[in-house]
């Protein structure tokens, strides 16, 4: 039987790791180095699917976590599929609930058959495993899907990240043999470790063993800091197969995205843009705004004079900090969708770098090569945008 998703490797930097492909899948193809918004629970907030295609998002991803507790995959499936009730007609990845398990979670008892927490939602007690992931994940419909892993804290000591490898491994090889749906859905394996390079080569080298049709490298937002994110980077995406997609979850500051597609990663996903958005930060080339500022209540300009985005074109930042203050639900949609729409632009323009065999260049010079924590910018706030994962 044929993969349901394969990569096609179009061209190589010539001095760095970093490469330009395309990603096949059921539902179509996106391009990469590609960064995929983020739909937690079935919307990407506050933007419609026209406005993520215009941004030039084409691939998404929905969270099994939230989709589970509510409105639950049995009755995603019941509406069609994640394709259907999302209408996004275009490739989807859901993550497996694990990270948001182990991290948002009143997590009861961890134990090989699985993980038994309370709902955030509702108190309820749940039980999610291999077999309950894929199940849902099956239900769901996306076009890639992950397997069940366990993602402990990027400083958690040594026996807890053997322990937690030992467990993705054993729940890897339970996902395959439960995976219904291996003709239109491509299941990832997940490579952990933490910061320790030799659990992360032995997760790959097994992993790989298995014949996944793309790899993940998960474990890399949760804390461990820059240093030991590009280490792990260096280190193991170049064991992973080269004609397959790399994914690295949950990462998104665009320092962290160019230092990861300088050596060989093709796939991101973050809730930056959007949570940022809500939240009024505004990121442009050289930093972000903090748009309720003050000093932006009668600015005429636009976020970001070169945007070609809807809100850059339409609206001023005056009127988008009165939005906010209003409290008016048009503030956080229009940064929102600027944000995206930055982000789309970072790839593309990254995509293009690489294809002119000029990236090295584009990390020496673009000024968003180096938007890291904290995303200094006109503003000259002591705050920072906050982070997460999706």
């Amino acid at each position: 039987m044929p993969e349901a998703v394969t990569y096609q490797l179009i061209c190589q930097d010539p001095s760095t790791a970093a490469r330009r492909g395309c990603v096949y899948t059921p539902h179509g193809s996106f391009q990469t180095p590609a960064f995929m918004p983020v739909g937690t629970q079935g919307t990407v907030k506050g933007l419609l699917p026209k406005d993520l295609r215009d941004c030039g998002a084409e691939c998404i991803l929905g969270n099994t976590y939230h989709l589970m507790l509510r409105p639950g995959s049995e009755t995603v499936a019941d509406l069609g599929d994640l394709h259907r009730f999302m209408a996004w007609p275009g490739p989807i990845l859901t993550d497996s609930g694990g990270f948001q398990v182990f991290s948002l979670a009143d997590i009861n008892t961890i134990t090989d058959d699985g993980v038994s927490f309370k709902s955030h939602v509702d108190g309820a007690t749940h039980l999610l495993n291999p077999q309950q992931s894929i199940r849902i994940q099956n239900e769901l419909g996306a076009d890639i899907i992950m397997c069940f892993d366990q993602c402990p804290p990027g400083q958690a000591p040594l026996e807890i990240q053997l322990q937690a490898l030992e467990r993705t491994l054993r729940w890897a090889e339970a996902c395959i043999n439960y995976h219904q749906r291996p003709g239109d859905q491509g299941l990832f394996g997940i490579v952990q470790g933490g910061a320790h390079l030799d659990l992360r080569a032995r997760c790959a080298e097994t992993l790989i063993r298995m014949g996944f049709p793309g790899y993940a490298l998960g474990g890399l937002a949760v804390g461990e800091g820059f240093e030991a994110m590009k280490s792990v980077l260096e280190n193991i995406t170049p064991l992973l197969p080269v004609d397959k997609p790399r994914y690295l979850m949950g990462v998104g500051f665009p320092r962290d995205i160019v230092e990861a597609v300088r050596c060989g990663v093709d796939m991101f996903d973050c809730v930056m843009p959007t949570r940022n958005g809500r939240n009024a930060y505004a990121f442009t080339r050289h930093g972000a705004i903090r748009i309720r500022n003050a000093q932006y209540a009668r600015d005429p300009r636009p976020i970001e004079e070169d945007c070609d985005c809807y809100t850059c074109r339409t609206f001023s930042r005056g009127a988008i900090r009165h939005y906010f203050f209003a409290s008016e639900m048009l503030g956080p949609i229009l940064v929102s969708l600027h944000n995206t729409r930055f982000y789309q632009r970072l790839m593309s323009d990254i995509r293009a770098s690489i294809e002119s065999g000029t990236f090295a260049r584009f990390v020496a010079e673009d000024p968003r090569s180096r938007l890291g924590p904290r995303l200094t910018g006109e503003d000259n706030s002591k705050s920072h945008p906050e982070t997460g994962t999706g």
